[in-house]
């Protein structure tokens, strides 16, 4: 007997004893006897604590009370009834709420409660209690005490699972839902405990499919076998959704016990199947009305190839699938020759193409040509995919060109053998005579020093050019056929000639002259005056803006170094333009003005242009002006960001948010007036004075904790997509910066996709690959802006790790009326399809390019047609929708 077991002097038991023996014949007496000792057995077996207590102290119990805390009997009677709570405060808590009805006579019953061991662990238990007399306290109370902690831990790991499931769990009775999981109820749009009482009839569309479900699924049920299958159900707002089903019944021998559902949301994957089965049909399309023979070839045999290639070869339909290649050659030799010529080109990951002489079904020859290339370069003896053309009537025809062309060239040499000896002496004549004379007039008009017209000859042609502007300002209307005259000077070139000695200022004016010729037109005229005073005329020139792309052109012309003896030599020009008629009519005026703007240039600065007519300026005035205030429009938060939305075609709903820089420029007047200043105008200035580094960082900033205020609001989190400029790109600092300020806001990589232009990407070559790859690293996409207005290169798009193009506008503005733009747009997205690339379609404005771009597969698009670029506030409404109309 343990510890638990021994001595329980129960109530039953110490009326046993203490009873007097039964007299002779006394029946009653022994019967009562009996039933104590049957009372006594029962109660020290029973599965369930039995406890009698009297107020503050423990009377009896049972060894199961015992077992259950771990006391003995006698440990147990000599505790305080307290002593085996989690702390007085909860005994105080369970007698308050207990004894009011037990005092009214009635069953006192606690689902749960817990109590302490002796080694203080703790026990959970059921309560069941009643007064032995409700009228007296102190009489005392029987509790049953039943241990429910395992009952209570499967409890809490069962609504665990059901909680942390990533499928949707449903419990249902007689088609009835009963129970559900969090991941069930955000998979159909139901809160929680919403759906619960209602029949499962609302995960269907409809009356018939949900009687048809019902019979196909509890049959199977019934059966005892598990229920699997793939429907199309709807969400509470009636949204179709597919899902995997599966169902099993509680018990099969008791089917009314319920069914437990489990569901996988599959309308992704069922939308992605659709698509590749769509994909797939119109690449077969492509192929059988393909111009070209088009196959794919492996293991030296073809796999299988379109129509066209049935055609150029005589085979019948499918006659060419499982052929051996080496039938389409007519001998081993060019066989072998087309295999070691291939075998060469795909070492060195390389397009294989070349023309041959091949065969056909008729044994009939014909010359092709073939363009081959892995689909894996890492496999060698991989598939391979083929175009083949058939080239006879080109070869023929070249053939009988190159035949032609050779008889004409020996019957032209005949003929000029003939010629040339008697020419050969009166041409040196003529000759001797004009190099003479060439002599004589270049040495009167020329500068000795530079070849240049000199001061005599730019006289004379500047008399004729102003006669020809004369009778054009006469003639025309539009201002065109002006002349312009061009004043240069070199800034500082007495202190090279003066410190290097004349030998250097004599070799760097010659070769000033040699770049100043190459700068401008062959119509145009550079003439030097003297010393290192330059002119240049420009007739016909439309008016100031040519005339500044000229001077751009000699000031890039001049600034590179000019090398010599040992000596890196630099020099910078100083020009003043002047125009006729509008400043001068006469040779000596437009010389003089043209000389003085040209000191009004050395005053800039140098190494500039100026106009004598400031009017022609106002344009630099309002760049300069621009120019000082942007200096701090950073400081005065005066920059704003405003989002125009990319949309998915497929579903036009809201896909991205392009961020575009605004500068609300303040006017200076005291009402504190702006104005929005147009990205065309200052952000070319911020990419020149470098400014566009703190400023593009700022814009990173903005928007990613402008993503992150809209996640907070409950608004849903798109990918904004930012621009980088080519400067910014290269800037050292870029990728720390950009991820300091993911770490800072805390935003989701994911959601940041930087925009970059051709020409960003193809100017520094390994140095942009490495920066690339760093901000893919991070997690963040790339793209590719403007496409196919820059270098158009399919090798980069191999190389850089981007995920997306955007097609430029101007192939989008003509799309309904261009067949050019349409065949361009279509081999965009068939490019950007084969290197699984997504594809953005920028300045959509109608609803026929919107419905052309969707014909050819175009995932994503923007423009005015679904909105303009939108302040942050306006961004958020677009934000809370779905669907733009």
């Amino acid at each position: 007997m343990d510890r638990h077991s021994a001595e329980f002097p129960l109530a039953a038991g110490i009326a046993l004893a203490e009873l007097p023996p039964p007299a002779d014949g006394d029946l009653e007496h022994e019967m009562l006897r009996v039933a104590l000792r049957e009372q006594r057995a029962i109660l020290e077996n029973a599965p369930v604590g039995i406890v009698f207590t009297l107020p503050g102290q423990f009377k009896s119990c049972n060894p199961r009370i015992c077992e259950m805390l771990d006391y003995s009997y006698a440990e147990l009677s000599r505790l305080h009834p307290a002593q085996v709570f989690g702390s007085p405060a909860d005994y105080q808590a369970l007698t308050a709420e207990a004894y009011p009805v037990l005092a009214a006579g009635g069953l006192y019953e606690k689902g749960e409660h817990p109590f302490r061991r002796r080694d203080g662990s703790v026990i959970w238990a059921r309560l069941r209690g009643r007064a032995v007399d409700p009228s007296a306290r102190e009489a005392g109370t029987i509790w049953i005490v039943e241990d429910v902690t395992e009952t209570r831990q499967t409890m809490i790991e069962v609504q665990a699972i059901m909680t942390n499931a990533t499928v949707g769990i449903m419990f249902s009775r007689n088609r009835v839902i009963q129970r559900y999981n969090p991941a069930f109820a955000a998979m159909f749009g139901w809160r929680d405990g919403e759906a619960l009482g209602r029949s499962t009839r609302i995960l269907y569309p409809d009356d018939d499919s949900f009687v048809e479900g019902g019979a196909r699924s509890y049959s199977k049920l019934a059966r005892g076998l598990p229920y699997r299958v793939e429907l199309e159900l709807v969400r509470k707002d009636g949204e179709p959704i597919w899902v995997q089903v599966n169902g099993y019944l509680f018990n099969p021998d008791d089917p009314d016990l319920g069914t437990v559902w489990m569901y996988e949301d599959r309308t992704r994957e069922k939308q992605d199947e659709v698509q590749l089965r769509n994909a797939l049909m119109e690449n077969r399309a492509i192929l059988d009305n393909a111009v070209l023979g088009i196959a794919v070839v492996e293991n030296g045999a073809t796999v299988h190839c379109n129509s066209k290639m049935e055609e150029l070869f005589g085979s019948p339909a499918g006659g060419m699938d499982g052929a051996r290649v080496r039938a389409l050659y007519p001998d081993d030799a060019t066989w072998r020759m087309a295999r070691q010529d291939t075998a060469r080109s795909f070492r060195a990951g390389q397009v294989h193409s070349a023309e041959y002489r091949m065969v056909r079904r008729d044994g009939t020859l014909f010359w092709a040509r073939l363009s081959g290339r892995l689909f894996d370069l890492a496999e060698q003896g991989g598939r391979s995919v083929w175009l083949l053309d058939d080239v006879t009537a080109q070869r023929e025809a070249a053939d009988a060109v190159r035949r032609a062309r050779d008889e004409l060239e020996i019957r032209v040499a005949e003929r000029t053998a003939e010629l040339a000896g008697a020419n050969r002496l009166l041409q040196e004549e003529i000759v001797e005579r004009r190099q003479a004379e060439a002599r004589v007039h270049h040495m009167a008009y020329h500068d000795s020093l530079t070849g240049l017209p000199n001061r005599a000859l730019l006289a004379d042609r500047l008399d004729c050019a102003l006669r020809t502007a004369h009778r054009n300002a006469r003639d025309a209307r539009d201002g065109k056929g002006r002349l312009a005259v061009m004043f240069l000077d070199l800034d500082r070139f007495k202190t090279i000639n003066d410190s290097l000695g004349h030998a250097t200022g004599d070799h760097l004016l010659r070769e000033v002259a040699k770049r100043l010729c190459a700068a401008v037109r062959d119509s145009d005229t550079v003439a030097r005056l003297g010393g290192d005073e330059f002119v240049v005329l420009l007739p016909d020139v439309d008016g100031a803006p040519e005339c500044a792309l000229v001077g751009d052109k000699i000031i890039d012309a001049l600034a590179t170094p000019f090398p010599f003896e040992g000596h890196s030599l630099h020099i910078s020009p100083s020009i003043g333009i002047c125009l006729c008629p509008d400043d001068g009519k006469d040779v000596e005026t437009l010389m003089r003005h043209a000389d003085a703007a040209m000191y009004h240039a050395k005053a800039a600065g140098r190494n500039n242009y100026q106009f004598f007519d400031q009017r022609m300026n106002q344009a630099a005035a309002r760049r300069f002006e621009l120019e000082s205030h942007l200096r701090g429009a950073l400081l005065r938060e005066e920059f704003e960001l405003h989002y125009q939305p990319i949309i998915d075609t497929a579903t036009r709903r809201l896909h991205a948010l392009e961020v575009l820089l605004r500068w609300r420029r303040g006017t200076g007047g005291t009402g504190g007036e702006t104005v929005l200043v147009g990205p065309d105008e200052f952000i070319p200035i911020l990419e020149e004075n470098g400014m566009i580094v703190p400023v593009g960082e700022w814009v990173i900033r903005s928007a990613c904790e402008q993503s992150m205020a809209w996640q907070r609001q409950g608004l849903s989190a798109v990918p904004l997509a930012i621009n980088l400029s080519a400067r910014q790109f290269m800037h050292d600092g870029l990728v720390n910066s950009i991820r300091r300020i993911v770490g800072a806001t805390g935003i989701d990589p994911s959601l940041v996709e930087f925009e970059l232009t051709e020409t960003a990407l193809m100017q520094h070559g390994g140095q942009t690959l490495e920066i690339l790859r760093q901000i893919n690293d991070m997690g963040m996409r790339l793209s590719i802006d403007d496409f196919g207005t820059g270098y158009s290169s399919l090798a980069y798009l191999k190389r850089f790790p981007v995920r997306k193009i955007k097609i430029d506008r101007a192939f989008v503005r003509e799309l309904e009326a261009s067949a050019e733009d349409r065949a361009i747009v279509a081999a965009v997205m068939a490019l950007a399809n084969s290197l699984g690339l997504s594809v953005v379609a920028e300045g959509v404005e109608t609803e026929g390019q919107y419905a052309l771009l969707g014909g050819y597969g175009c995932q994503f698009a923007q423009g005015y047609l679904f909105a303009r670029p939108l302040p942050a506030g306006e961004a958020a409404r677009l934000l809370a929708g779905a669907v733009l109309k």
